[in-house]
């Protein structure tokens, strides 16, 4: 049985997602603020599979709660509803450390379609750090070497770094970086597309299915966050090079 935490001002609608839920066998809580929700989950650390985050609640609002979630390591999925519709506010959602998001009014199956995908995302994180520890104990590894750098399904390493995609995160020499979905699924794209130049309108349509009329300073700002991770001098970029008026290209062995 999953354990979903609802974070919902509004009490009808947080006690419709409950009675729904509830009905397809997951145990629920609720929460009326954020303040209350952090209060669970970061200091009684409580254990959730999933939470349901609406994004105007009183006090700090659930861009505010995802992002001090993560700042605190705490990876819980996060379903994101939001009556704002706008595609920037969707990328503050990504970027504050959100899983997916919905936008109010929403159908109740695509609501239990999302959870439900959330859920399966985190069994398949669960099953592939068992078997990374299987793989450890005997002497195997889920990786292969190809033109200099290790490439897998689920991990790719360069220059001294290696991105687990199956894990979320991100090592470098003596520091492990935990990435939201989003970040691991741009790398993921940039990495497949290694050494070619990819449109801000490619982006936005095959990572996060967003129109291509979105302001593009979104994805920019997003940029500018995983230079932080991946380049030794984020100002000069080397891995992660911009191509003026045209998008970006990752490039895992520069010259």
């Amino acid at each position: 049985m999953s354990r979903v935490l609802i974070v919902e001002d509004e009490a009808h609608l947080a006690q419709g997602l409950r009675f729904n839920l509830q009905a397809e066998g997951h145990a629920v809580e609720v929460a009326a603020d954020g303040e209350t929700a952090l209060e669970r989950l970061v200091e009684k650390k409580e254990p959730f599979d999933v939470v349901v985050l609406d994004v105007m609640l009183p006090g700090q609002s659930g861009f505010d709660v995802a992002a001090l979630l993560r700042e605190k390591k705490n990876y819980v999925p996060i379903l994101m509803l939001t009556a704002r519709g706008r595609p920037e506010d969707v990328l503050q959602g990504f970027a504050s450390g959100a899983d997916d998001y919905l936008p109010k009014p929403f159908e109740l199956a695509i609501l239990m379609a999302r959870l439900e995908s959330l859920l399966r995302r985190s069994m398949w994180m669960k099953d592939a750090r068992m078997k990374d520890a299987g793989s450890a104990s005997s002497g195997t590894t889920g990786t292969v070497r190809v033109g200099g750098q290790e490439s897998g399904g689920d991990s790719f390493s360069f220059c001294g770094k290696s991105i687990d995609f199956a894990e979320l995160e991100l090592r470098t020499l003596g520091n492990t970086i935990h990435l939201t979905v989003m970040e691991a699924e741009f790398l993921r794209y940039l990495v497949r597309s290694e050494g070619r130049v990819v449109s801000r309108k490619a982006i936005l349509e095959d990572v996060w299915g967003l129109r291509e009329d979105t302001d593009t300073r979104a994805i920019d700002n997003f940029v500018v966050r995983l230079r932080r991770y991946i380049e030794e001098d984020p100002s000069q970029p080397k891995h992660l090079q911009t191509v003026r008026g045209v998008g970006y290209r990752f490039v895992a062995e520069p010259e």
